[in-house]
């Protein structure tokens, strides 16, 4: 048995033998690489070889050339061969000779290796290889981010590679990487106005920014996404708040495009078959009513699936929802919801098992879909069963039974209740989703809904850990992980802190957007004006509203100053990624704090508006008077702030509230001037 000192003094020896391995194949200068791909290589894995060359010159300088033939490699120059078995014969010969083990077997589906090995001529070789192309794209990719050191994040982190030589390409430990937990890991494209505007062009989706997100999703095993918005979403081409922004066309050649990247990365599209979309929008009335309208539903399904870039979808979703607006079905015929979806998942299921017989079909449970399965609504035997979290990652139901269907989760990683800012919960992420998968067998799908992308990354990426390997996952050391691969210890530390102390300000499904409406209602009351709904009809003002509100935000106010004060500390201690660090974690809070200290001072507004209304006291009037000044400078500072936004000048406007997603609407100077009014005309 190795005593603990032994196995000590081997560790610190590894990196010697590891060198000794390099030189005993490589005489030469280390400037020269060769990855050795098969000749069966197909679209997907040719990219994948692509971003590891990349990778490879990014990280040591070395010219990196990829060849098919052995005999196009020198003598001396390293060499590391890359595929499946299916794809390289030469990773089939490996295995028949025993010097390794990757087959479609073992590890399995979306598995691969790392291994050292020798060929017949005793040429030693590095071997990256996956039972298919996902356990490739595994395999290279994990190995870029643990050996060589490249941020699966870095477009959005901003993070470099540490420089290193061809000689640290061969100091790792020979290695299985196991199939994922969840074989389908799909990413929701959904509420991304930031994402699509930020460049300046309002709505019009960025090629740099859309195709970025999908390389650093396919490198944290996302192996599908979801489009939405980029259909042409309802709201885009109907709402006022829209309309007035842009006259938005969904550009249906881009669709294509943008679905014939993502699959030849290897990821599987997913399309919600709602029937709103611009790219052939159905009335909102003919979606009230199947009995009478059905053949219309299914005359649109079909024109999707035979006219329009759809026809390519992988995995066909479908929610148990009005299926022009994402809210609960009610009939204006009388039926019952849940008859009505028996057989409207049948009749969809149908169509596809006609024109995509090999495709997946999932239900997403959302909101009140699960009522309806707890109440006995099913589809047909082949649907997917997808329970969705409240949007904080917990669940408000729970599944009576399973009922022997194949289960999965829909868990957000942002909410539009706190689309600005984030609310970072990895201790949920490792809690909820392994109770899920030991209670539930709901491991065989799972959708992260990741907003605008960009201020999600923490919780997107905990998400993918979870759905790799649960066993191995835990909050504590996913955290510690996570910001030290961007910052020193200290100011690590200091960042955790900050984002635990942001994440429980935002209990009880309260974000950054939540409090926009809880300050419409304040303005609202204190101009006695109705309170404005976007794509809704207005409701009377009423202190109520404001009252319930009071104590809740004075505590998150409290919580906020912590987790500023936590960020700004480790902000000074940070030592590297200092742009990283003031973009991700200090910005987000001080537009917290900013926009809470506003509220705060609209509630105290409002408090001795209702003292008035009781007393009539003039003083009472002039003090609230003698607010709005303070109120003023507070929404100015909440402006500046998010102009000036991020340091990377990437980013810069980012944070504009020009651009902003118009949901809940935003605070206007306005909006204080006709408070002003309001209360002069009390005088």
């Amino acid at each position: 048995m190795i005593n603990k000192l032994d196995f000590n003094r081997f560790l610190l020896l590894l990196p010697l033998f590891s060198l000794f391995w390099f030189y005993s194949f490589s005489n030469v200068p280390e400037s020269s690489c060769y990855l050795l791909i098969g000749t069966g290589a197909n679209e997907t894995e040719l990219n994948a070889v692509d971003d590891f060359k990349t990778d490879i010159q990014k990280a040591t300088l070395a010219k990196v050339k990829v060849v098919s033939n052995i005999k196009e490699v020198p003598e001396n120059a390293m060499v590391i061969v890359v595929g499946t078995p299916e794809s390289n014969v030469l990773i089939t010969a490996l295995n028949k000779s025993k010097k390794i083990e990757v087959t479609g077997v073992y590890p399995g589906p979306r598995g691969g290796i790392w291994a050292k090995t020798t060929l017949k001529n005793k040429r030693k070789v590095i071997v990256i290889a996956g039972s298919d192309v996902q356990g490739l794209q595994y395999s290279i990719y994990d190995f870029s981010k643990e050996v060589l050191g490249v941020d699966p994040l870095q477009y959005w982190t901003g993070k470099e590679v540490a420089k290193k030589t061809l000689m640290d390409l061969v100091t790792f430990e020979d290695r299985h990487i196991a199939p994922p937990k969840v074989p389908l890991l799909c990413y929701f494209e959904n509420d991304v106005d930031e994402l699509a505007n930020y460049r300046g062009n309002l709505l019009e989706y960025d090629w740099e920014s859309y195709t970025q997100m999908i390389n650093s999703l396919v490198r944290l095993r996302y192996n599908a996404i979801q489009l939405f918005d980029m259909l042409g979403r309802p709201e885009f081409f109907i709402r006022p708040e829209y309309k007035e922004l842009t006259d938005y066309q969904v550009d249906v050649a881009y669709v294509e495009k943008m679905i014939d990247y993502a699959q030849s990365k290897g990821m599987k599209v997913a399309i919600d078959f709602a029937l709103g979309y611009q790219i052939h929008p159905m009335s909102a009335d003919k979606a009230t009513c199947w009995q009478e309208y059905k053949e219309d539903w299914i005359t649109a399904w079909r024109y999707y699936l035979e006219k329009t870039p759809l026809r390519k979808t992988d995995i066909f979703i479908l929610r148990p929802r009005h299926q022009v607006w994402d809210w609960e079905y009610e009939s204006s015929c009388g039926e019952e919801k849940i008859e009505v979806f028996n057989e409207v998942y049948k009749a969809f299921g149908d169509i596809v098992d006609e024109y995509k017989p090999d495709a997946h079909k999932v239900l997403v449970c959302y909101s009140d879909g699960m009522e309806m399965w707890n109440d006995g609504f099913r589809p047909p035997k082949d649907w997917i069963v997808t329970w969705s979290d409240h949007g904080f990652g917990d669940f408000e139901h729970l599944p009576k039974t399973t009922d022997g269907y194949n289960f999965g989760t829909y868990m957000h990683a942002g909410f539009w209740l706190n689309h600005t800012v984030h609310n970072p919960y990895p201790e949920k992420v490792e809690t909820v989703m392994k109770e899920m998968f030991s209670a539930y067998d709901a491991d065989k799908f799972c959708l992260v809904n990741g907003q605008n992308f960009r201020p999600f990354l923490l919780n997107i990426e905990a998400y993918s850990e979870v759905c790799n390997d649960p066993d191995t996952f835990y909050a504590s050391s996913f955290y510690k992980n996570w910001t030290e691969r961007y910052f020193n210890e200290t100011s690590a530390k200091y960042a955790v802190s900050s984002m635990k102390a942001l994440h429980e300000a935002q209990k009880e499904r309260i974000g950054y957007v939540q409090h926009l409406w809880e300050i419409r209602e304040a303005i609202s009351y204190l101009s006695d004006s109705p309170i404005q709904r976007p794509g809704k009809s207005p409701v009377p003002h009423d202190y109520k509203r404001v009252e319930n509100d009071l104590e809740r935000v004075e505590a998150i106010e409290g919580l906020i100053d912590i987790s500023v004060k936590e960020a700004k500390i480790g902000l000074k201690k940070a030592m590297s990624n200092r742009v990283f660090y003031h973009d991700y974690i200090y910005l987000p809070v001080v537009l917290y704090q900013d926009l809470i200290q506003f509220e705060r001072t609209l509630h105290e507004m409002a408090i001795m508006k209702k003292q008035y209304e009781e007393t009539s006291e003039e003083k009472t009037l002039n003090a609230i008077k003698l607010m709005l000044p303070s109120a003023r400078a507070q929404l100015e500072v909440v402006y500046e702030n998010r102009k000036s936004g991020d340091k990377a000048p990437k980013w810069k406007n980012w944070y504009n509230p020009e651009i902003r997603r118009p949901n809940n609407g935003f605070p206007t100077f306005e909006m204080l001037d006709k408070i002003e009014s309001n209360l002069n005309t009390k005088s």
